[in-house]
This record gives C-alpha cells, sequence and structure tokens, in this order.
C-alpha cells in the first residue's frame, strides 16, 4: 500500500494512538492543534502530562503515541482557519481527515465531514466520540466509559469495589477500530473512487467486547458469571493465580485433557478426585479446588512449578512486572525506538502486528506548533502571508 497523508485534529490517547499505527506504516501523520486561548497551556493536555523527558510540552505521556508525525496549530474558531484547513486538504493531498472532539462543535470548527467531503468527495472522514454523534456532547473519557460499559463492574475482587483495567482498554479499541475502519474505506475507495463517512463510538467499541459476558443476559445466568472473579476465569477451573514459595505464579486448565495433564505429575496429583475430571464437577467444587490448588503451590520454588508445568504443557507464567515484559525475547526484538533531541535513544511498544517495511524508529514527538511555517509554506502561503496570519492569532 503506498503511503497515505493523514490530518488529523487530535488530542489525548484513542486517535493519536490510531494515527500511531499510520505513522508506523511510513505513512505522513500531520496532528492539528487549537491556538492558544488564553486558558491553559496551550495545544493537546497530553502534552503537560508525565515527568519531563524533552521540553515542557512534550512529557513522558506524550511522547510514545506521537512519535513520526508533524504539527500545526490553526485558530478553527476562525474563517481564516477554516479556510486554511481546506486549502491544505487540498494541497498536501490529504487521504483521511480524523478528530476525537465532541461532535456539537464538528459545524463550527469547520470539521464536519459535509464541509471537509465537499471540498475533497474522495476524503476518508473519520471521527472518535464517546457514544458516536446521536450523542454530541458526551465527553469520551476512558475511566468513564469503563465504568458506563460494565468493565469495571467485571474487574476486580468480587468481595472488592468494581475496578478499573490498569491499561486504558477502551481509548485503545476505539484507536484500532478507527484504523481498521479507515484501512476498509480506503480498499473501498480503491474499488469505487468514493470517500466514506466513520464515526467511532467508544461505548459501542467497548461493548463489542462484552461477547463473553453480555449474551449470557438472555441465557438466564447468575449474576455470578457476569460481575467480577478476581484472577479465576469465570468458566475455566482451574485457572488462577496461586502462591509458590518465593512469588506468585498463573496457570490455566483449558480442558478436561489438560486436567488430566496437570494431575497426572507428581506436584499435582493430590488435587484431583473422581468429579473434579470433567469441568462441570471442577465448578461444582471450585472454592476447594483453588484452597488444594494453593496449598499444593505454596510448599514449591515458582520455578519448579513451572518447570513441571511447561513439561505437562500446561499454559503458566510467573506474573511479570513491566520492564521484566520489556526484556521478553519475543517483545525485545520487536520494540520500535524514537531518539531525544539530546540523543539517548527511548525504547517504545512494539507494533501490534508485524509489518513489511514498517518504521520501526520514529522521529520523536513535535513540539506544538513545530510544522505550522514549513507546512503553510508547502500549501503555497508565501512568508509575509504566513506571519500576518500568526500576529493575528489564526495559526500558532
Amino acid at each position: 500500500m503506498k503511503p497515505r497523508t493523514v490530518l488529523s485534529m487530535e488530542q489525548a490517547l484513542s486517535l493519536p494512538y490510531a494515527t500511531l499505527r499510520f505513522a508506523q506504516l511510513g505513512w505522513r501523520v500531520i496532528r492539528i492543534e487549537a491556538t492558544p486561548s488564553g486558558e491553559g497551556l496551550p495545544g493537546d493536555p497530553n502534552r503537560y502530562i508525565g515527568s519531563r523527558v524533552a521540553d515542557e510540552d512534550r512529557r513522558s505521556y506524550f511522547v510514545a503515541p506521537n512519535v513520526g508525525k508533524e504539527a500545526i496549530a490553526l485558530n478553527l474558531k476562525d474563517e481564516r482557519g477554516h479556510a486554511l484547513l481546506q486549502r491544505l486538504i487540498e494541497a498536501l493531498d490529504v487521504d483521511v481527515f480524523c478528530c476525537n472532539t465532541v461532535p456539537s462543535r464538528y459545524k463550527a470548527l469547520g470539521i464536519d465531514a459535509a464541509t471537509l467531503r465537499a471540498a475533497r468527495p474522495e476524503l476518508i472522514w473519520a471521527g472518535i466520540s464517546a457514544m458516536g454523534p446521536e450523542y454530541p456532547n458526551a465527553p469520551g473519557y476512558d475511566p468513564v466509559l469503563q465504568a458506563m460499559a460494565g468493565y469495571m463492574e467485571v474487574t476486580g475482587d468480587p468481595n472488592g469495589p468494581p475496578m478499573l483495567t490498569g491499561i486504558p482498554v477502551i481509548d485503545l479499541k476505539a484507536g484500532d477500530e478507527l484504523y481498521a475502519n479507515v484501512m476498509r474505506a480506503l480498499l473501498e475507495r480503491y474499488e469505487t473512487g468514493a470517500g466514506a463517512e466513520i464515526h467511532v463510538s467508544m461505548l459501542q467499541a467497548a461493548a463489542s467486547w462484552l461477547i463473553t459476558v453480555l449474551p449470557l443476559v438472555d441465557f438466564g445466568c447468575g449474576s455470578s458469571e457476569i460481575t467480577r472473579a478476581g484472577n479465576e476465569h469465570r468458566k475455566f477451573i482451574p485457572t488462577n493465580v496461586y502462591p509458590a514459595r518465593d512469588g506468585f505464579i498463573y496457570l490455566a486448565i483449558g480442558s478436561d485433557v489438560q486436567w488430566r495433564r496437570l494431575t497426572s505429575t507428581a506436584i499435582f496429583a493430590p488435587v484431583a478426585n473422581e468429579v473434579r475430571k470433567t469441568n462441570e464437577g471442577r465448578h461444582a467444587e471450585r472454592e476447594a479446588i483453588h484452597r488444594d490448588m494453593a496449598a499444593v503451590t505454596a510448599q514449591h520454588a515458582a520455578d519448579t512449578l513451572l518447570a513441571e508445568l511447561r513439561g505437562a504443557t500446561i499454559p503458566c507464567t510467573r506474573i511479570l512486572d513491566i520492564p521484566q515484559v520489556r526484556e521478553l525475547p519475543a517483545v525485545a526484538s520487536r520494540l520500535t525506538r524514537t531518539t531525544l533531541p539530546d540523543g539517548r535513544e527511548i525504547h517504545m511498544q512494539p507494533m501490534a502486528v508485524d509489518v513489511a517495511g514498517a518504521r520501526t524508529e520514529l522521529g520523536f514527538a513535535p513540539r506544538y506548533g513545530q510544522h505550522t511555517r514549513a507546512l503553510l509554506a508547502e500549501a503555497g502561503l508565501a512568508a509575509a502571508d504566513v506571519q500576518a496570519l500568526h500576529d493575528a492569532g489564526v495559526v500558532a
């Protein structure tokens, strides 16, 4: 696929994560931020979150989703900003326009699909919002949507409060959906020549992942099957965290065959009985099995347990912290990289899937408005005109 150009009015995480995936493919990604309003710091609030790693507006939380991009600051509350946006779309041969502001602001900012696609019919327009254009004023914050979409209800200890997941999964799910649907739209455009309008609802995308719990409502299942289960699996037993003499391990039994292999080992033979030969029977003795398993595992070192389990082809692992995950050979060999302005190399998360020719080393995240003048010059504006727009507060 040939490199494309993406113009993205983005902030926070969901959309910057999506457009990072385009940048990794070698596409040109230009992020639009607002000109200073006098209220708070300029641009994407995420610029100022975390420890300072380069300068004031490129802090630790901002860098990884925004490497490999260019940055321009436009005042889209001004009609001259609208005209500049349309000029950029035409002059830079933009394929995809993205945004993740609330839908009620689309028309006022001149970024609604009808306006932009009138200027360029083949444009693919894609927006992320909390619940889609039917709910135009709903803000899309991952933790709130985790609560709304039931994720907190099914996460955590059953005897404790609902909990957030440790990763902003709804932000990332929404970003992946935008990425996938832009790819679908590009394929359709190749076949038909027509552009597209894509709306990603964070709530709907999150609810699509409730495949193991939401359908159970109509099956008459008990409430215990669709609420918090801690580290256990609700269906496959035993699947849980167990104590070792020197830490914890996680193991998963996904079938009766695996249970037979587990209880054929010398260490785990004591947990077997006739009732437990089937998953249904193990479900009936769920609490007793977890107690028996923990009593066995607590007698042995983690390495001993893992060797026994792997010998029986049982899925198992230590519980790794993030630095340990980074050192896993299957991860370490695929880490992406960027370089700080002072020359230090930074390792980042791998691409989701290996792609031949993709960029695993990307330029450092741009400063606020770093490429404004260069991009406007590329769009054909004279330096004096750009300066006049800057002086008028239309660009920054």
